[in-house]
C-alpha cells in the first residue's frame, strides 16, 4: 500500500492525536529524531493499556521488531490475553502475531523506518457480530539522525455501530482479515514548522 504524506489532521482520535503532538514537541526541540527516553506526554500511564514499544533490530526490509512493552487491551484485541504478561515481550513482531496477519501489518512499520516519520493507518474489520470496526494505528520514531532505533504504537479501535466485540478481533481466529483503507506518513506539518523556525534559509534539509 503507498503511504501519502499527511499532515496531525488525518489522525482521528484524540488520545493518539496528543501523543503525536507530544512526538512533534520533542522532535522541533531537537531536531529530529528524539530519542525515546525524552517522549513524556501528559497522562501517558493512561494510554499504555493501548500501547506497545519496539526496539528495532536491523535495517531496511531485514529489520524485525522486537516487542519490549504490551499493554493489556491490545494483547486481548490480539487474542493474546491468555498468554502470561512476562511472556508476551522480548519476542519479534513476526513471532508473535503469526506470518499472515505481520504481512499486513509490515509495510507500516516498514514506512516509519524509511521516512523516520509517524506513521498513522485505520484497517477496518467486523467483529464477531458482524459490526464494522476501524483499527486505528499510530506508530512514532526514535533514536537519531542515522536510523530508527525504537518505535512507540498506539493502538485504537472504535465503531460507529456502538458498543462492539474487542477480544480476538485482530486475532488469528477472526473469520475476515482486515482490510487497510488509510496509510499515511505525517511529514507535512514536520517541514512546515522546522522551516518557519529558519525564515533565513532558502533551503532546508531534514536528516
Amino acid at each position: 500500500m503507498e503511504f501519502a504524506s499527511a499532515n496531525p489532521s488525518v489522525v482521528r482520535s484524540i488520545k493518539q492525536r496528543v501523543l503525536l503532538d507530544a512526538w512533534l514537541h520533542v522532535s522541533r526541540k531537537f531536531h529530529g529524531l528524539p530519542a525515546v527516553g525524552d517522549f513524556q506526554p501528559d497522562d501517558i500511564a493512561d494510554e499504555l493499556t493501548d500501547m506497545m514499544r519496539f526496539d528495532v533490530n536491523g535495517d531496511g526490509s531485514d529489520a524485525r521488531f522486537l516487542i519490549t512493552q504490551e499493554g493489556s487491551t491490545l494483547a486481548a484485541t490480539y487474542g493474546n490475553q491468555h498468554i502470561d504478561p512476562d511472556q508476551r515481550t522480548n519476542r519479534y513482531l513476526d513471532d508473535a502475531i503469526g506470518p499472515a496477519r505481520y504481512a499486513r501489518v509490515v509495510p507500516c512499520y516498514r514506512a516509519c523506518l524509511a521516512r523516520r516519520r509517524p506513521v498513522y493507518s485505520i484497517s477496518t474489520v467486523p467483529d464477531p457480530d458482524g459490526k464494522d470496526v476501524s483499527f486505528e494505528r499510530l506508530l512514532l520514531p526514535f533514536g537519531n539522525a542515522d536510523r530508527v532505533k525504537q518505535i512507540v504504537g498506539s493502538y485504537k479501535a472504535i465503531s460507529i455501530e456502538g458498543g462492539f466485540k474487542l477480544t480476538d478481533l485482530m486475532g488469528v481466529t477472526t473469520r475476515t482479515a482486515p482490510v487497510m483503507v488509510t496509510g499515511a506518513v505525517i511529514d507535512l506539518d514536520f517541514v512546515r514548522s522546522v522551516a518557519s523556525q529558519h525564515p533565513s534559509s532558502d533551503v532546508i534539509e531534514l536528516s
